[in-house]
């Protein structure tokens, strides 16, 4: 059922804010946000690094493994080792 609104009431304007300021608000510098941090454990540190390997390209291998970087070497070493395949 829709029934007529039978009061109004009149409301009265606000006078516009000023800005107040307290020395001690102006002073203070901002802070930086907090900002979380997490360990991680050996496991999932092996396991993020064998990830990262099996992702990146050749290139990348070999650009790591002319730089000095070990894992790369072996890598570079076992897919020059392995005869590639025809299709």
């Amino acid at each position: 059922m829709v029934q007529a609104i039978s009061k109004v009431t009149s409301t009265q304007a606000l006078a516009p804010r000023t800005k107040t300021s307290t020395p001690s608000a102006q002073s203070k510098p901002p802070t930086a946000p907090a900002t979380d941090s997490a360990q991680l454990s050996e496991a999932a540190q092996a396991a993020l690094a064998n990830l990262q390997e099996a992702t990146e390209n050749s290139f990348q291998t070999a650009k790591e493994a002319n730089q000095g970087d070990p894992q790369a070497r072996r890598v570079l070493a076992k897919e020059t080792a392995t005869p590639a395949t025809q299709k």
